[in-house]
This record gives C-alpha cells, sequence and structure tokens, in this order.
C-alpha cells in the first residue's frame, strides 16, 4: 500500500459512519486529507541530507455550501485532519518550523464540490492540549481535574454499569498529565496493569470496567488565553507524585 492509499485509509476510517452518512454530496473529508497531503508534497523543500522542511501551517477554503455541511463535524473533523496530517509528514520523513496548524474556511471564490489548499512556514513555541478517546469521541481536556464515571456528576460520563459513578481522574497542568482511581469498586487499569495512580503519557490507553479512555497529547499553535481552573493544584498534585515516584 502506498503512502496515499495509506494517509486516506486512515481518515476513511475516521469518517465512515456518522462522517460518511452526513456528506452524500459535495466535498468530502477525506477530499480535504488528499488535497492537504499534495500541498505538504509538492511545497516540502529538502534542506540538506539529514532534514526535508515542509509547510506547517495550512488554509482550507472550501465553498460556503460545503463549509456548512461540514460546520456540523465540529472540532472532531480538525483533530482528525491534524493527526493524519502528521503523521503522513513522519511517514515522509518531513520536519516543521512550528507546531502544525491546519484552518478551515469558506469563500465565495470556490466552487462548490473543490477546495483550495495554500500552505506557509510559521514559527512558533509549541503549545499541548490534552484529549480523552472515549468510545470513539474525542473530549478535549479544559480542566485540570477531569473525573470520568458512569454518574451524572461526573465531568465525562460512560454508559458502563462496570464504573463507579466517580471511578478516575484526569489531573492535566498544561504539559503534564496524571490518572488517579478514586476509589472505584472495580479498579482501574493503564495499559492493561491495575493502578491506583500513575503519570501518563501520550496514547496510553485507560480501562475502567469494560470502557477504554484514550490519553492523548496534540500540540497547538495558539495557547490559551485563560488560566485553567485549579491549575497551581493539579501542578503540586503532580509534582508531588513525580517526587514520590523519584524517591
Amino acid at each position: 500500500m502506498g503512502l496515499l492509499d495509506s494517509f486516506e485509509k486512515g481518515l476513511e476510517r475516521a469518517v465512515n459512519g456518522a462522517f460518511a452518512k452526513t456528506f452524500r454530496s459535495g466535498v468530502q473529508p477525506v477530499e480535504i486529507a488528499s488535497a492537504l497531503r499534495r500541498e505538504m508534497d509538492t511545497t516540502a523543500a529538502v534542506v540538506s541530507r539529514e532534514r526535508i522542511l515542509a509547510p506547517n501551517s495550512y488554509e482550507v477554503l472550501l465553498s460556503r455550501v460545503d463549509s456548512e455541511r461540514l460546520a456540523s463535524l465540529g472540532q472532531s473533523l480538525h483533530d482528525e485532519l491534524h493527526e493524519i496530517a502528521a503523521k503522513h509528514a513522519t511517514a515522509q520523513g518531513y520536519s516543521f518550523s512550528g507546531p502544525l496548524t491546519i484552518s478551515i474556511g469558506a469563500s465565495d471564490d470556490v466552487a462548490t464540490g473543490t477546495i483550495d489548499v495554500t500552505s506557509s512556514s510559521v514559527e512558533g513555541d509549541v503549545t499541548w492540549q490534552a484529549v480523552l478517546d472515549v468510545d470513539g469521541v474525542r473530549h478535549r481536556v479544559t480542566r485540570a481535574r477531569t473525573v470520568v464515571g458512569r454518574g451524572s456528576d461526573a465531568d465525562i460520563t460512560v454508559s458502563d454499569s462496570g464504573t463507579s459513578r466517580r471511578h478516575v481522574e484526569i489531573l492535566w497542568d498544561g504539559k503534564r498529565g496524571m490518572v488517579r482511581d478514586l476509589g472505584s469498586t472495580n479498579g482501574s487499569r493503564l495499559d492493561g496493569q491495575k493502578v491506583k495512580q500513575a503519570a501518563l503519557a501520550d496514547g496510553q490507553t485507560i480501562t475502567i470496567g469494560r470502557t477504554n479512555i484514550v490519553f492523548r497529547v496534540i500540540p497547538t499553535a495558539q495557547p490559551k488565553a485563560q488560566r485553567l481552573p485549579d491549575h497551581q493544584d493539579a501542578t503540586q498534585i503532580i509534582d508531588a507524585f513525580t517526587r514520590g515516584a523519584n524517591e
């Protein structure tokens, strides 16, 4: 399977079901992925034997009709496009001058069913956004403490009778993550191992009951102006855990 095939197959799996049922005509999400791939490949420049530099900022313009159709997918589409574009860059050996960003907008100059992609290299500091993938739904971690469980008072509610009302909490201080079991009845696992509390790394899977929660950290270009609630509290807890683990 070629790189283009694997690139498109990845997004095709992501847009199956809800995505594919929503869009039966006009621009398809997988077509945007292909257009981004082509733009990345055609604008990448060989800097040295060890480095190929590709633009890190991409603007996707659609017709107003196609843009309105895609708007119902919200942040999910941006996240999927970002993830697959980043994987394509890694597979091709591309590097960036700053964080990878993709924006999607509407223009009266773009005909329905067509895509206009432009790119540029923008230097900048990388900031990080933690997300939790639960049952095919991506939840952004916007608080220092995020509780997951089957209770209505949990920040993320799961329909799983094998979980407690407040089963685990995810701590996030803007750079580091941590999981803590909240005294649940059936316990929690991290990558298959029982856990009470532990530091989290990108891609690790937390299992509560029959539900898998994948912790991911995504690079973003524009940090939020607002401070996370209880940010310092989360930082102190993670610092204390880290010190304890090293002693």
